[in-house]
């Protein structure tokens, strides 16, 4: 049998796939895609370019979701060439090093979201259960901090992930599941012993997201019990309904990344088509809501898009 791995004169090639059992409809299939990466990546960009355009949203709660949208402007980067370049031109072929930096950027951008959507929870809890204290404990600087230390913890998570990956040998099938690199999918092509990578995986995702996750729980715990403490109702739901934006994007992100995880490692016997569908669901859906979410419930955010989208008309 035919052993592949890095240490040979060419990196083993693998072969992405599109959605089984659906390869003469895929260019149709690909119009939907294709409105989903335009709506994600015109949706955030302009969320990044209000935050900075306007002087009234230069404040720590927007700082913190022109983070966001970066992310997933990022995350919808890392995917868009070899979704479309399979679902358009058949363009299946992925070399080992194109998978890797792939596989990379792709994790440590969900991680990224993950740490943000941490750091927006901090954000309310101050803002409600501490708000005199607010500006004092959310300074710019504290907040490039937040900001240098999830990328500073991504990158730490995901150097040992990599690095496990190019010592592992591949033999037989070199066909990934996905339009795209994913970890658990990559190392089950390998023909060794791929136990160590996938305890890695495993203590990259406890060390982000699984860390991440149960602290905008107690975040959220400690909001309500100090918003139930205020005696007036309206200012409960005036205070509720700063947190509904976020709770919404917190859905949206770790609800598709705990089924497309469990599917993966539990779900063997499901059908090929319904890994495919959750992992276009899990990557795709929280970067075209995020910046739609925000601009409905976020009144600043939607009356600067206003304000612009109006002096651009007037310009015309």
């Amino acid at each position: 049998m035919l052993i592949l791995n890095n240490t040979n004169a060419q990196p083993p090639t693998f072969f992405l796939t599109g959605i089984p059992g659906l390869s003469t409809a895929q260019v149709w299939i690909s119009i939907p895609f294709c409105l989903l990466y335009v709506v994600a990546l015109s949706g955030n960009s302009m969320i990044l370019f209000v935050v900075l355009r306007e002087q009234s949203l230069h404040e720590p709660m927007y700082y913190f979701l022109s983070m966001l949208s970066a992310t997933d402007l990022s995350l919808s980067l890392c995917t868009l060439s070899t979704t479309l370049g399979v679902f358009w031109f058949e363009a299946r072929e992925i070399n080992l090093n194109g998978c890797i930096a792939q596989m990379f950027f792709l994790h440590g951008f969900t991680f990224t979201e993950s740490g943000v959507l941490l750091a927006m929870a901090f954000d309310r809890f101050v803002a409600i259960c501490d708000p005199l204290r607010y500006t004092t404990i959310l300074t710019n600087a504290r907040i490039a901090q937040i900001g240098v230390g999830m990328l500073i913890r991504n990158v730490a998570v995901m150097l040992p992930v990599v690095l496990f990956v190019k010592k592992l040998s591949f033999c037989g099938s070199m066909i990934l599941s996905h339009s795209y690199c994913y970890h658990v999918d990559l190392i089950q092509l390998s023909c060794t012993d791929n136990s160590v990578n996938s305890i890695l995986g495993l203590l990259a995702l406890f060390c982000t997201t699984g860390f991440d996750c149960p602290c905008i729980l107690l975040s959220y715990i400690l909001i309500i019990r100090s918003v139930l403490n205020i005696a007036s109702s309206e200012e409960q739901q005036k205070a509720f309904n700063t947190c509904i934006s976020h709770i919404s994007a917190v859905a949206i992100f770790y609800i598709p990344l705990i089924s497309l995880s469990l599917v993966h490692r539990y779900g063997h016997s499901a059908p090929a088509f319904v890994h495919t569908i959750m992992a276009n669901v899990f990557l795709l859906i929280p970067p075209v809501l995020n910046p739609v979410i925000y601009s409905v419930k976020t009144k600043q955010i939607r009356k600067a898009i206003v304000k612009i989208l109006i002096q651009q008309q007037l310009h015309i």
